[in-house]
């Protein structure tokens, strides 16, 4: 994710607590998604959409705590 963003990730993962969260519950949410993709049986359910949108929620706000800091 924000490959370009590389560097400052690590260093907002580790000056900023709330970004640390924000990129943990994205992964999270990232292993749950693709678990459940695997498994023939939940890999139709309304909540991988659900979980998706979350997912991209979360992201879209990462990507724009990255642009406020690297424009600082």
């Amino acid at each position: 994710m924000f490959p370009e963003y590389r560097d400052l990730i690590s260093k907002l993962r580790v000056e900023n607590a709330h970004f640390a969260k924000l990129f943990e519950e994205h992964n999270k949410l990232d292993h749950k998604i693709a678990n459940l993709e695997k498994d023939p049986v939940t890999s139709g359910l309304d909540e991988i959409d659900d979980l998706k949108r979350q997912k991209l929620q979360l992201k879209d706000e990462i990507y724009e705590m990255l642009i406020k800091e690297s424009e600082q």
